[in-house]
């Protein structure tokens, strides 16, 4: 029923090591497979071989903490007793966000369209390649993650997110490890994107007017930043060199 083509383990920074996944899945089969993988994966999977069982879970788990406790649902639509869209559509209605990728045999463009309708956000038919599924599941993963980022109070520039509150960044979907003065600059520089600063002004903005040093110091981080936010540090699309003035964002 589905390809066992594994992908690789992940590296220490992947999104799935804090995610946790519910499976509901009546082929015995494909859920110890999912389960196997998964955790391959660095997720934390729990299952549920019909709808019943799953509600049943679900209702109870939202009894004993106050959040939500999964950030992932992937959910046959064939279930004994209660059905996956009866199981999706549920969510919805009470308001749940938890992203839903439904796994189904069922393939014609009418069932796609009607899972998705009841509140799925990706749809993958059987028999599936488990590496797409892997992909498919970091995507919505990655997806909730940066909703969740824009709810708060956050600056944001093309696919980078900073939240000053939690001193955290998101560049591209996964975090980025930013020592306190490159995460000084780059806030300076997404609270004011397209200003030119000279390395006087970002020295008395981030190092302070006691600052003792070279000038160069700034040049040292701003290298530092690049190789942590771009994706070709030789050719910059965030932090630009203004020749004989100093630096932009953007």
């Amino acid at each position: 029923m589905l390809s066992l083509d594994m992908p690789k383990s992940p590296s220490s920074h992947d999104i799935g090591q804090a995610s946790r996944i519910l499976v509901v899945e009546d082929e015995d089969l494909i859920r110890e497979m999912l389960v196997v993988s998964l955790e391959e994966e660095g997720y934390k999977v729990v299952t549920a071989a019909d709808g019943r069982t799953a509600l049943t879970f679900l209702q109870n788990a939202e009894l004993t903490t106050n959040e939500f406790p999964f950030d992932l649902i992937i959910l046959d639509l064939m279930l004994p007793q209660v059905n996956g869209l009866d199981l999706c559509r549920l969510l919805r209605h009470q308001g749940n966000p938890v992203p839903v990728l439904i796994v189904s045999a069922k393939d014609s463009e009418t069932d796609r369209v009607l899972g998705l309708e009841v509140g799925a956000d990706d749809y993958i038919t059987k028999p599936f390649s488990m590496r797409e599924l892997i992909a498919r599941c970091r995507a919505l993963l990655r997806r909730q993650r940066m909703g969740d980022w824009l709810q708060q109070s956050v600056l944001q520039y093309k696919d980078i997110i900073l939240s000053s509150q939690e001193c955290r960044v998101l560049v591209r979907g996964e975090e980025a490890s930013l020592s306190p003065k490159e995460f000084r600059l780059l806030e300076l520089f997404m609270s004011y994107p397209r200003r030119v600063w000279s390395r006087e002004q970002l020295i008395d903005q981030v190092w302070g007017a006691d600052f003792v040093g070279d000038t160069k110091t700034v040049d040292v981080h701003i290298r530092w930043l690049r190789e942590k936010l771009e994706r070709d540090p030789g050719q910059p699309e965030y932090i630009i060199t203004v020749r004989g003035f100093g630096y932009r964002f953007g």
